[in-house]
């Protein structure tokens, strides 16, 4: 069971709109671990790394940015990140980077 960020009233798990207020809920889960997903920051790192070893070569840099702020963005916003992003990543931007990413659950 969850709580309405509005009135406090106690809601069910899969409710959209609170019974008590009217208002909508966010369905975002609360964590545990105070928002800190270890593999993400651990993906983040290599992906930032891979970006900086491969910055000498500008044309490989071409792809690598955009995939490392993408990926950067959806952990950031809390969206999940599409398989073939995560393999993109680990194809073109860092081996361990993408690895971490493919291991990391994006459920909530």
């Amino acid at each position: 069971m969850r709580f309405c960020q509005t009135c406090g009233k106690e809601i069910l798990d899969e409710a959209v709109i609170c019974p008590g207020c009217g208002c909508r809920v966010s369905r975002e889960v609360e964590r545990t671990d105070g928002g800190k997903d270890g593999l993400a920051v651990a993906s983040k790192i290599f992906l930032i790394l891979g970006c900086i070893a491969q910055g000498w070569m500008l044309l490989p840099l071409a792809w690598c940015l955009p995939i490392t702020i993408s990926v950067c963005g959806k952990m950031k916003r809390g969206e999940p990140v599409g398989t073939g992003l995560k393999v993109c990543a680990l194809l073109f931007v860092s081996l361990l980077g993408g690895i971490f990413l493919l291991c990391r659950s994006d459920e909530k």
